[in-house]
């Protein structure tokens, strides 16, 4: 595993040492960076986790901030964000919510980051032709953004923003699952789930429906299409991600 990861920090505080100091007794190499866009930029052979300790940040730290909103996207790397409420809350009115992997509330359990990071670079050690892919559909950009940044530390994560598109997809690719939004314009969930199940080469493709709609009757209208599960927008991380996880271990099982 790449072990490698980049702290940026305003100077050489004595958390940022810490945390430094903490991860390189987890095996971890640690390159620690000022909080200079422009010097970020240089930087040759980045490694895939960024850290942004956010103590002694301000708002004229503003273009450090706008930097990672844009480059996370372009380089594909994870973000961390460590700091207190107003800090994180001060970052994160830069940055989108979606596009951070996690944030730590200060004062930070180093120990508690570092097996977080373990798991991580586990899941992204495997060989890529073993990862299972998933699409997801959602008409939301921000959905779709936080979900593939949720997902695709462990899956190959594809993005479709209308049931037209995902259709167009899926003609053409296979995955081992799709996410569904229910609400979409032109063509809802349900019309997109009803011609998966209408059209032979991918009338079996898993689909679990991911959704702000919680009522019974929504539930019932599409119990005959035989989704997968049912799952809320509104779920903590850890339980949505969690639910697509043992959705794979059951499926696993089955095919034994």
């Amino acid at each position: 595993m790449d072990k490698r990861v980049l702290l940026i920090g305003n100077g050489k505080s004595f958390m940022v040492n810490a945390i430094v100091r903490g991860l390189e007794k987890e095996n971890y190499v640690v390159d620690s960076i000022g909080s200079d866009p422009e010097t970020i930029k240089t930087l040759e052979n980045k490694p895939k986790i960024y850290i942004l300790y956010l103590g002694d940040m301000t708002k004229d730290d503003s273009k450090l901030f706008a930097y990672l909103n844009e480059a996370i996207d372009a380089e594909r790397f994870m973000l961390y964000l460590i700091g207190n409420k107003e800090e994180l809350t001060l970052a994160l009115s830069f940055i989108s919510k979606e596009k951070v992997q996690e944030t730590y509330l200060r004062p930070l359990d180093v120990k508690l980051l570092a097996e977080h990071l373990d798991a991580v670079l586990e899941y992204s050690s495997v060989d890529e032709t073993l990862r299972k892919k998933i699409l997801i559909v959602d008409d939301d950009g921000a959905m779709l953004r936080m979900m593939r940044t949720w997902l695709s530390v462990k899956y190959h994560v594809y993005m479709a923003s209308s049931g037209k598109i995902a259709l167009s997809f899926l003609a053409q690719n296979d995955v081992d699952l799709i996410l569904l939004d229910y609400e979409m314009p032109v063509m809802s969930g349900p019309d997109v789930l009803r011609e998966i199940r209408n059209t032979e080469r991918i009338k079996d493709m898993p689909v679990i429906f991911l959704t702000a709609k919680d009522d019974k009757e929504s539930v019932m209208k599409v119990v005959s299409l035989k989704p997968e599960k049912y799952l809320l927008k509104s779920m903590p991380k850890e339980k949505l991600t969690g639910a697509i996880d043992d959705f794979f271990v059951t499926h696993s099982s089955r095919k034994l």
